[in-house]
């Protein structure tokens, strides 16, 4: 068992390029490496930014688009977007509550008792979280003891988690707030990051206050949707201004590398369309490396992730996809067929704005979130309901946003089938499913 009184006692100063500043983060520069990024890498045209809900109130005013732009560094190709929007316009007030999805907090739920097993959590440790939304996963640290802090930009979100008695600083976590912490008298044996790593432009910053906060035998722990699925299965999708960067291996092991940490271990998880979980330490820690990490980086590098050419092919396939959805939903159209969403997610955004699918195609979209109810899509506008909406309106086809949670929505909506209606899965290309049948 490690604790945090284990601390390094020397820290290393942070070395930055002179081209790295805001400004430089903005236009054109790798957020990672700071050389000049050139190579596209998708273009998904203009945008608005895809949590922006907006109530009925303004569906008549200016809505601002961003280009949705992917670009790939030939530096250390890593794949990101230019940094259009400051994160405090983002994520001041979020709509994303990650309780609202069964299985996310079950995958949450699980995660703790392994975590906590694996390296011997209790009383005495500390554990944070950064970006712990409305402590889903925190929650969970309370049965076995473990003192948590949550770190949470978004104060209605935090709000919720306080509500479960988890601790939240509303805050947005870097070096500098790692620094405030430490000067307490904090150190963390565990750092979680889920699907933040994404969402952060200055990712040196984020690394460097990771590593400060860290214990000398500390762990950091952060899942990120992979790039390699991302790019096998044509999610488009998860392309949006909220995420900033795409990972692989790679481009993590760079990062970790520059600021004198270590990955030990990685894990492949089936959650938001096939994500890594990777453990990162200090470089001196007494933390074993698994052979996982070596062999998924050979993996990667085999198949061209280190070659600058092979990420100009994802484009055909996306501009594929687009047609063949696009003829499916015209089709059923003209058919007469009443066509309905199901979710309001950020990626469900993307491709209806993407894909030009608004109102004439889609009369509503349901969500479990009720923050969402009463609003509209950002961009098409289409109207958010309560799920109990698609019982009342009985459609022929409902089309699934949020298709990562497929087996869960089809286990939630399978009385649909009593009326013939089918669910359509967008990605990663046309799937229809029939709800009396078992899911896939």
């Amino acid at each position: 068992m490690f604790t945090a009184n284990q601390t390094r006692s020397v820290q290393k100063p942070i070395q930055e390029s002179p081209v790295v500043s805001r400004i430089g983060l903005r236009h054109g520069y790798c957020r990672l490496c700071h050389a000049p990024l050139s190579m596209t890498f998708i273009d998904l045209g203009m945008s608005p930014l895809c949590e922006s809900f907006l109530p009925a109130d303004q569906i008549d005013q200016m809505e601002p688009y961003f280009p949705l732009h992917a670009l790939v560094c030939g530096g250390c190709f890593l794949v990101q977007l230019k940094e259009y929007v400051k994160p405090e316009h983002i994520f001041t007030e979020y709509a994303y509550f990650s309780s609202y999805s069964t299985s996310w907090v079950e995958h949450a739920h699980r995660y703790c008792q392994m975590i906590s097993s694996r390296f011997g959590l209790g009383p005495k440790s500390q554990v944070f979280e950064i970006a712990s939304n409305d402590g889903y996963l925190l929650q969970h640290f309370q049965q076995f003891g473990v003192p948590v802090l949550g770190i949470e930009p978004a104060a209605n979100v935090a709000e919720a988690a306080r509500s479960k008695n988890v601790p939240t600083l509303v805050e947005f976590f870097g070096l500098n707030l790692a620094r405030r912490l430490v000067l307490e008298g904090r150190r963390a044996d565990l750092v979680i990051g889920n699907n933040v790593l994404a969402q952060v432009p200055d990712i040196n910053d984020f690394t460097a206050g990771m590593a400060h906060l860290l214990a000398a035998q500390g762990v950091i722990t952060l899942e990120f949707p992979h790039l390699e699925r991302l790019i096998s299965e044509n999610q488009f999708d998860t392309i949006y201004h909220e995420h900033f960067s795409y990972f692989s291996l790679v481009a993590v092991d760079r990062l970790a590398r520059k600021h004198d940490l270590r990955l030990f271990d990685v894990e492949q998880l089936p959650t938001h369309g096939g994500s890594l979980r990777v453990y990162l330490c200090h470089a001196d820690s007494r933390h074993m490396t698994s052979p996982s990490v070596n062999a998924l980086l050979a993996h990667e590098r085999a198949i061209g992730f280190e070659n600058i050419d092979s990420y100009a092919r994802f484009a055909a396939g996306v501009h594929r996809t687009k047609r063949q959805l696009l003829s499916f939903l015209i089709e059923c159209k003209e058919k007469g067929g009443k066509i309905c969403g199901y979710g309001a997610p950020g990626k469900g955004n993307t491709l209806l704005n993407y894909c030009g699918i608004g109102s004439d195609f889609l009369d509503f979209t349901v969500d479990r979130n009720p923050y969402k109810h009463g609003r509209y899509t950002p961009g098409m506008h289409i109207p958010i309901h309560p799920v109990s909406a698609i019982d009342e309106v009985r459609p022929e086809y409902l089309l699934i946003l949020p298709w990562n949670l497929k087996k869960e929505i089809v286990e939630q909506m399978r009385h649909v089938g009593a009326w013939g209606c089918k669910l359509v899965v967008p990605i990663p290309s046309v799937e229809v499913i029939d709800p009396g049948g078992p899911a896939s």
